[in-house]
């Protein structure tokens, strides 16, 4: 199967294999970086909660690098605590209001997580966290705390209150993830490698945020509803189900795909500013920082996209596919490739007889039009099917 896979897709087959090429494995890339003692630690640590997130993070421009890396690796801690569902409720919210003030403390740790905790060695060894963070240069000291002290409070929130209304769903996306794109953002800026501006125009950083945690939210639908929680608006899927349990049963699949669709529809809607930011990044390495989410985002919820297997478990893209996308995520004329050509794929799913299919149609042909017109060229020629069929000839 996986041979046939990468005979139907012969271009992710080349972007695995210059992927492998140009990469060093883990431990060599971060002797690369010649880093020693703490900040050493913490590369080991940013491995080992995030590979893909490791590897961006790695090919920063000098001057961001290690900022970015404490500032991920503090969010991951404060997510650790959220996540953890050990935790009492009075404790977990004094952990998350105050999280931003232990940054200052020198040997500060948290040894208390729960035992299926994956990260909860990061929590435990957190102290060499704060000796990097507070080693590094204050403005961007300032903005990781403020940003940790604002999500910290939005987690609190949370923890009692449920996702009921849209506006809800858009007020804790923005604590969970719009807020770190506000955190980078500002960080970009002040390394002076991208221009003030970018720190300032805040809504749209807040909506690239928003556009990866709502993929992420509506692709996680059935793991979370077996974790007994649910992040998907109550405001929508009361619409088609009496419970969260309903929503994913075979039962009621048909009402389910319905509340899926209208999930993906809420997503969407984020694409023209995710392109607006885009354009006014510049820096190499920020550029694809930036662009490699937004191009695995949109790869996924046109996956999810009025596909059942949603409601059944966690769909993912190809491994090939998401190397391919990597590879491909290095300008914003690609990038907008991209874009398109999952824009497409959309358009090929949006059957006529899905409620949802005005709106959508309606996204996509703006979107689409929006990108051959600003494309040297005009709109990308889609060689996909050609490929596909040399593929089958060499196979059979």
């Amino acid at each position: 199967m996986a041979f046939l896979d990468w005979a139907l897709h012969p271009t992710e087959l080349w972007a695995a294999f210059w992927y492998v090429m140009r990469h060093a494995p883990p431990d060599e890339k971060t002797n690369k970086l010649q880093v020693s003692g703490d900040m050493r630690r913490c590369y080991d640590f940013l491995e080992m909660t995030s590979r893909s997130f490791a590897a961006v993070i790695q090919e920063l421009n000098p001057r961001l690098r290690d900022g970015i890396c404490i500032f991920y690796l503090v969010l991951r801690g404060l997510d650790t605590v959220e996540d953890d569902m050990t935790i009492p409720g009075a404790k977990k919210r004094q952990i998350l209001e105050t999280f931003h003030e232990a940054l200052y403390v020198k040997g500060w740790t948290f040894k208390e997580s729960g035992p299926d905790e994956k990260d909860a060695m990061l929590l435990v060894e957190f102290d060499v966290v704060i000796n990097e963070f507070l080693r590094l240069p204050e403005d961007y000291q300032e903005v990781i705390a403020d940003i940790t002290k604002r999500m910290g409070a939005g987690m609190a929130k949370y923890t009692r209150a449920r996702v009921e209304t849209l506006d809800d769903y858009n007020e804790y996306c923005h604590y969970v993830a719009g807020l770190v794109g506000h955190g980078l953002s500002r960080l970009f800026a002040e390394s002076r490698l991208e221009d003030k501006t970018v720190g300032e125009k805040l809504e749209l950083a807040n909506s690239m945020g928003l556009f990866l945690q709502k993929t992420n939210i509506t692709r996680d639908i059935n793991e979370d509803v077996l974790d007994g929680r649910c992040f998907w608006p109550k405001a929508i899927w009361t619409k088609y189900a009496e419970s969260e349990e309903e929503l994913i049963s075979k039962r009621g699949r048909e009402k389910g795909i319905e509340a899926l669709n209208e999930m993906c529809v809420n997503a969407l809607e984020h694409i023209p500013d995710v392109m607006e930011y885009l354009n006014q990044i510049h820096e190499p390495s920020v550029f694809k920082f930036c662009a490699i989410p937004q191009a695995m985002a949109i790869a996924t919820i046109s996956l999810c996209y009025n596909n059942s297997n949603v409601l059944d478990g966690n769909v993912k893209i190809r491994k090939g596919e998401a190397l391919k996308l990597i590879s491909q995520s290095t300008t914003i004329d690609s990038v907008k490739r991209i874009f398109y050509r999952y824009l497409v794929q959309l358009e090929k799913k949006n059957d006529p007889s899905n409620p949802f299919y005005e709106q959508v149609h309606k996204i996509v042909d703006k979107a689409k039009k929006d990108i051959a017109n600003t494309l040297p060229g005009g709109a990308p020629v889609d060689f996909s099917k050609e490929f596909a069929l040399i593929a089958l000839f060499f196979v059979s």
